[in-house]
């Protein structure tokens, strides 16, 4: 599953609820936050490995 953070657009390894590949809470600010099929775009080791 991959959750996309909606300001910057990047699509990380995760859920919104959680926590994403690389370790950012996504618990905070959850409205920035949103459950996607697309991409991972994120290059950040955890989301990319």
């Amino acid at each position: 599953m991959a959750v996309k953070h909606t300001p910057t657009g990047i699509v990380h390894n995760g859920t919104k609820g959680g926590k994403t590949g690389c370790g950012v809470n996504t618990k905070d600010h959850m409205s920035h936050w949103a459950n996607t099929h697309t991409k991972i775009t994120c290059d950040k080791n955890g989301c990319k490995n």
